[in-house]
């Protein structure tokens, strides 16, 4: 999540809760000291790179053979694709190996609280802590459609929480994944991340942080690598998000078309996690909400990411400026790294809806904000969802 203050590393935060969301980045001390990829990976060999891609990338002045062999890593402004038509995840096999994940730092910063205290509308009493739980394991019986997020941006290997959810253009058999738009974007000062992958139930047996230095790929993401083919985020994240202060976070939302890192098996992500949530575009106003569930893997102190947590509160009112969408805020003490992380609540039919994702908090970590959900996230998640509809 990102804050309304920069966070205590350059690719975390609970303020990407920045007042936008939390997500996950390299550590400050060691990020330059660490391998991009794994020494054992020949990216030559092992990435996937469809025609079109390669014609896109082409259009931007980016040689393939040099992508292929590490030019991804190239963070020059000139070649960092920004606009919303530009993004390109060419799949890399392996790329993301249990060191790799487990090491993933937030992309957000936290916010403070006199970063809103002028803020015009209406705005709610700070909400009381609410201490987040582990949600017990294993992961998949409990919470099958969460998971985590990891990309790489300038600061390095960063990550946050995401939620797969349904798609009426193929019922059951959904290949798509809710987060926060800053888990994808730099928002206006920068383009998409890269090598973006999402890891459902990932560390489904919540292994203890020691154990996973000798887990497999397995162990820590059981249902597979699912790679992003596709991204949206608002267009107003792109021009106004930003990692502090709260700018775009009413909009912080994205949507993610996956596909799996080894080949298809015939089987959609919903099918294979066994399970979607639907997404509520006209969820009920702030005071009508009875309780909300936030989920996601937190990963600032005294959190690691390793671990899943779930928060519930009933919600209050957040608003950042007064043109703009009042967002849904809970007491939580839940830390950066829980960034996209879904908001649940009942949905009009009774059943659980996902009508949020975590985007903001403060350096205190004693609450989160997410927006909520209306025409411009509705436009997101149907452009996706349309562009695969045939397939």
């Amino acid at each position: 999540m990102r804050s309304i203050r920069p966070l205590l590393t350059a690719a975390s935060a609970v303020a990407a809760l920045t007042l936008t969301a939390t997500a996950c980045g390299p550590s400050e001390e060691n990020a330059a000291d660490k391998p991009s990829a794994p020494a054992s990976l020949n990216p030559a060999d092992k990435i996937k790179i469809p025609e079109d891609l390669k014609e896109r990338l082409k259009e931007h002045g980016i040689d393939v053979d040099k992508w292929r062999n590490g030019e991804w890593k190239n963070w020059d402004r000139d070649k960092w694709l920004r606009e919303a038509k530009d993004f390109v995840n060419p799949i890399i096999e392996d790329l993301w190996d249990p060191d790799r994940m487990r090491e993933a730092e937030r992309p957000d910063k936290p916010v403070e609280e006199e970063d809103i205290s002028g803020d015009k509308g209406v705005t709610d009493p700070t909400p009381a802590v609410v201490r987040a739980r582990p949600v017990d394991a294993k992961y998949h019986a409990n919470a099958p459609e969460s998971g985590k997020v990891f990309f790489d941006g300038p600061e390095g290997s960063m990550v946050c929480s995401a939620t797969v959810v349904k798609d009426p253009a193929h019922p059951g058999k959904s290949n798509m994944v809710w987060t926060a738009g800053h888990c994808v974007h730099k928002g206006k000062q920068g383009g998409w991340y890269r090598n973006i992958a999402f890891v459902p139930s990932y560390n489904d047996s919540a292994l203890p942080t020691s154990d996973l230095e000798k887990a497999t790929r397995e162990q820590i993401a059981p249902y597979g690598v699912w790679w992003a083919d596709w991204v949206k985020t608002s267009d107003q994240w792109i021009s106004q998000g930003a990692s502090t202060g709260g700018a775009g976070a009413p909009y912080d939302f994205a949507v993610i078309r996956v596909t799996p890192e080894k080949g298809s098996s015939g089987k959609s992500l919903e099918e294979t996690v066994g399970s979607a949530l639907p997404v509520e575009f006209n969820a009920p106003a702030v005071p009508k909400v009875k309780s909300l569930t936030a989920t996601g893997y937190p990963a600032a102190p005294p959190f690691d990411g390793q671990k899943m947590f779930q928060c519930q509160d009933k919600p209050g009112r957040l608003s950042l400026k007064a043109e703009q969408p009042t967002m849904y805020r809970i007491g939580c003490s839940m830390t950066g790294g829980s960034s996209g992380g879904g908001w649940v609540a009942q949905g009009a039919d009774g059943k659980p809806a996902l009508v949020s994702n975590t985007s903001i908090g403060p350096s205190t970590a004693g609450w989160l904000a997410g927006p909520r959900l209306g025409p411009e996230a509705k436009a997101v998640f149907d452009e996706v969802s349309k562009k695969y509809a045939g397939q």
